[in-house]
């Protein structure tokens, strides 16, 4: 029975970690669409507005399936809607003002130390000893590859982009706990709900008529940022955190996304 029950476990946490992989392969498009976007679009447009086009999406979802909004978790729902629907987006779409999104990239690479601090804090994650030396090692060699071409010196774009990775890392959080309570596609969908007035007044009031004319790589890039990096992506992605565990799911799916940033060419 008891090697049943850990055939079990392993055979979930590696599931989770399947599923952490798949969404960062949806989500890798996200730093470059945002650099393509920008060209049309203002960084609060582009913030606001993807939550917006991603909540309608949510809103139609819940509809048409009925399901209750879970009030016991209203709070975490909330926190994590704008970590990941707000602020996250924000700051990234800011740094990409002036950053490649190779760069981008690589320095978001300090999500596994981030996120494996605030599950210990947080949700009472207990990584082992290596993986605190592996994801504080990962950390000095991010700061290093963000300074290296201006000696000591940081970057405006890189202090955003920090930002931006810490918003995103408690998101994880917030988002791995709430995904052992509901599915993951739930967790994704009322926390846009739960930030719509937001989203919705954040769209209309940063909306320029130019926007209208708006080339269609721009237009693409935007609805991808909007439907995929804000939607659904993060069925796959909460459901993995749920199943193979915050810290280490997150810590493998960033070393995957830092890989891929590191062969993608400038943009």
């Amino acid at each position: 029975m008891q090697a049943q029950i850990l055939k079990d476990k392993h055979r979930r946490e590696q599931i989770g970690f399947f599923l952490g992989i798949l969404a960062v392969v949806l989500f890798a498009g996200t730093l470059p669409f945002t650099h393509i976007a920008l060209r049309d679009f203002s960084p609060s447009f582009i913030t606001f507005g993807r939550a917006a086009l991603a909540t309608v999406c949510a809103i139609v979802t819940m509809v048409i399936l009925r399901r209750p909004f879970p009030r016991a978790h209203w709070r975490e729902l909330l926190a994590a809607g704008v970590l990941l629907g707000i602020a996250f987006p924000q700051l990234m779409a800011i740094a990409m003002q002036t950053l490649p999104a190779a760069h981008g990239g690589v320095v978001l690479g300090i999500l596994p130390l981030m996120t494996a601090t605030f599950a210990s804090l947080i949700d009472g994650d207990r990584p082992s000893p290596l993986f605190w030396f592996c994801a504080i090692a990962g950390g000095v060699l991010v700061i290093a590859f963000a300074t290296r071409d201006t000696g000591l010196h940081i970057s405006s774009g890189d202090l955003f982009l920090l930002a931006a990775a810490a918003s995103c890392s408690l998101g994880y959080v917030f988002s791995g706990k709430l995904s052992r309570h509901m599915p993951g596609w739930e967790v994704i969908s009322w926390a846009l709900i739960a930030i719509c007035p937001i989203s919705f007044i954040g769209t209309a009031m940063s909306y320029e008529p130019r926007f209208i004319n708006a080339d269609m790589p721009e237009i693409a890039a935007f609805t991808y940022l909007g439907l995929v990096s804000m939607y659904v992506a993060y069925f796959a992605w909460n459901i993995g955190l749920g199943m193979g565990g915050i810290a280490r799911v997150g810590t493998a799916a960033a070393a995957a996304r830092v890989a891929r940033a590191a062969h993608r060419p400038h943009l």
